[in-house]
């Protein structure tokens, strides 16, 4: 039966013409599994598994609802326009209704955010409100006149009503995150003096023309725009002010039957996204309450930011701060929250992390998945139902209780095998564990958990502070083993940056550690690498610059060194560079990337940059830290591999890559067992 505190939370809500079943709704995002510019077999497979999960309400990521342009940022993106998109969309609402759930399209154009030659067969200008260029693409629009407008608006019609007539059920207009409707109402890009602009109540202009062409076209159909509370541009932005008068002007209108809450614009999309240890969950729950108060009952509103949780979705509704509550990356990283919760079974659900893998996937072009869930973008081989029990159950030996170990053993423990996990350590959870620990990422442990329930559930013997080896594998006379052994950090100085050597001279010293023996260190004292450390980092990610952060709020003097052109590279795709970055400076923390080291004499260090130039010598450093190459710990595998039939070698002790790839291999090859 359903939690009696979550009564509003099941209660069904009529949207304009459209009635959902209970008040959780997945926002739209972007997975880019487009083909050709339509949905995809994996698209609606993706949406198929979150609308038999439970939850009432989808909406699509953005669908570019003009004769030109897909956003001019990946070939996986979406159209509306085209008549091509129609069956796809008839596919999707087919699908989703199965499961009782509502979509919603949402529709999008990108104004100057659009690149205007990145498809050969669709050159066009880049389209914006003023001569004002987009802050990442850089490339000068060309101003809006009345033709182009009036062109576009009907494009809109044009799209809202293929959404119709492929059997959807409302659409969203794009008004947040930097697209073109929050380019008009935004001083930032809007510098018209015409009826389009010089005023909050003129920038809405374009919305309310384009939802009243909708309307003309579609008549009774849902429809609604997603806009930003709060363009996160400081004063020259659309400020709370501004956007609470936005939003009374286009409420009035009656033209639209929800406002869909969200912050930020391209200058702040970190502020819409924001990584773990950044912000507080609920983090747009006040703008919603306001947004409700000016709204009242003349739309419905939505709300999301940090909603991990039904317990906090439940509160938002009760206080009235929203009609429906968003929980997007909670349903990328479990479509079932909805089911598993509502059947007491809330202990199964895999939590979302913050960590903004979704994110960095995305940004640079590549589809969707989730660190925590590998079914994610999957779900066509590996959805619900497809984990069957396995034909004849065996013994299987897990050594390394990461999170490739954790994720193989509880895979196969669930398909009925006898599965034994060996880690070496006293706790679970390989390098997360580490991770965890530094200022931010505290929400790793979540991640561990995520893995290690099911260890309990599925009665995994796992023997903590134990190192498997090949006499424990004779004992138990496994039928499979699986080496999950991790990796090592590599302490020679070998850089491919300089093939010419296989080591940096001097690393053989004392005061030379890898960035796992110093971060060790530096927990248990901050200032046990002494007043000057100099970080050597090849890996673009956390961990270096999580023991930056650490050492520099104890006051320690800090230096990053990176041959790369950016320190901190895999960072700003998850926006952790955003929250970071001002931290370091703050602190003092030196960063120069594009520079390495050539030698490290006692306390002595001598840096240079990579494209030439005189070399500096970095005096009285206490602590050379390298975060360069990892190697695998296969040595089990090796010997296992001549004993046993069969033996596996999955994650890092196959080759060292990203949490990811880990858990992802795990959940193949628990499968496989």
């Amino acid at each position: 039966m359903p939690r009696a505190s979550h009564a509003d939370l099941w209660s069904p809500l009529t949207i304009g013409t459209t009635t959902v079943k209970n008040r959780v709704l997945v926002t739209p995002h972007s997975p880019l599994y487009g083909e050709d510019h339509v949905h995809s077999d994996r698209h609606i497979a993706y949406y198929r598994e979150r609308a038999r999960g439970g939850v009432a309400l989808i909406g699509t990521e953005q669908h570019y609802a003009t004769r030109h342009g897909y956003g001019g940022y990946s070939r996986a993106a979406l159209g509306s326009y085209d008549k091509r998109s129609i069956p796809r969309f008839a596919k999707l609402a087919d699908t989703v209704h199965e499961y009782g759930c509502k979509m919603f399209v949402e529709l999008a154009a990108a104004g100057v955010h659009d690149t205007g030659a990145q498809f050969i067969d669709d050159w066009h200008p880049v389209w914006g409100a003023s001569r004002v260029p987009s802050i990442v693409n850089n490339e000068i629009p060309a101003v809006m006149d009345q033709n182009v407008i009036d062109e576009m608006i009907a494009d809109f019609a044009q799209s809202a009503a293929n959404v119709q007539i492929a059997g959807l059920d409302g659409v969203e207009l794009h008004g947040t995150h930097g697209y073109l409707f929050q380019q008009f109402m935004s001083p930032v890009y809007n510098k018209r003096t015409d009826r389009y602009g010089g005023s909050p109540a003129k920038r809405c202009q374009l919305v309310l023309e384009t939802a009243e062409a909708i309307r003309a076209r579609v008549g009774d159909f849902t429809l609604g725009i997603r806009m930003s509370m709060d363009e996160q541009a400081g004063p020259l932005g659309v400020t709370q002010e501004q956007a609470e008068e936005q939003l009374d002007l286009l409420a009035s209108s009656g033209l639209l039957d929800f406002f869909d809450i969200s912050t930020g614009g391209y200058h702040s999309l970190h502020r819409a996204v924001p990584p773990m240890g950044s912000t507080e969950e609920g983090f747009l729950v006040s703008h919603a309450k306001r947004a409700k108060a000016i709204v009242g009952e003349r739309a419905r509103v939505f709300v999301v930011g940090r909603v991990r949780d039904l317990e906090l979705a439940q509160t938002i509704l009760q206080e009235g701060a929203a009609d429906m509550v968003g929980m997007t990356r909670a349903h990328i990283a479990d479509p079932w929250h909805v089911t598993k919760a509502r059947e007491g079974r809330a202990d199964e659900i895999v939590r979302c992390v913050g960590a903004n893998e979704c994110m960095s996937r995305v940004a640079t072009d590549r589809g969707l998945i989730c660190v925590m869930n590998p079914i994610t973008g999957r779900e066509r081989q590996w959805g619900q139902g497809t984990l069957g029990r396995a034909d004849s159950p065996r013994r299987v030996v897990v050594a390394g209780g990461g999170p490739a170990g954790m994720k193989a053993a509880g895979v196969a423990a669930s398909r009925g095998h006898d599965v034994v996990l060996f880690e070496a350590d006293e706790e679970l959870g390989g390098h997360l564990r580490l991770l965890s620990a530094l200022p931010t990422r505290e929400e790793w442990q979540g991640g561990i958990d995520n893995l290690r329930r099911p260890l309990d559930r599925w009665d995994v013997d796992v023997r903590l502070g134990a190192t498997a080896s090949l006499e424990d594998l004779d004992t138990l006379s496994p039928d499979a083993v699986v080496c999950a052994t991790g990796s090592s950090w590599d302490s020679s100085g070998f850089s491919p940056l300089r093939l010419e050597r296989d080591t940096m001279p001097g690393v053989e010293q004392d005061n030379v550690l890898d960035v796992a023996a110093a971060t060790e260190r530096a927990l248990e004292s901050p200032r046990a690498l002494g007043d000057k450390v100099l970080i050597v980092d090849e890996t673009g990610d956390y961990l270096p610059l999580g023991l930056a952060d650490l050492l520099s709020a104890a006051g320690v003097s800090v230096e990053v060194v990176s041959r790369h052109m950016l320190i901190g590279s895999e960072l700003a795709t998850t926006f952790d560079m955003t929250y970071l970055f001002p931290r370091l400076v703050e602190a003092g923390v030196r960063l120069s990337a594009q520079h390495f080291v050539e030698r490290i004499d006692g306390t002595s260090v001598e840096v240079y940059g990579i494209w030439g130039g005189p070399p500096r010598t970095e005096d009285d450093v206490d602590t050379v830290v390298l975060a360069m190459m990892r190697t695998p710990n296969d040595g089990l595998f090796e010997e296992a591999r001549e004993r046993f039939d069969e033996t596996h070698r999955i994650g890092d002790a196959l080759a060292p890559r990203r949490t990811a790839v880990a858990v992802y291999e795990g959940e193949k090859l628990g499968r496989e067992l």
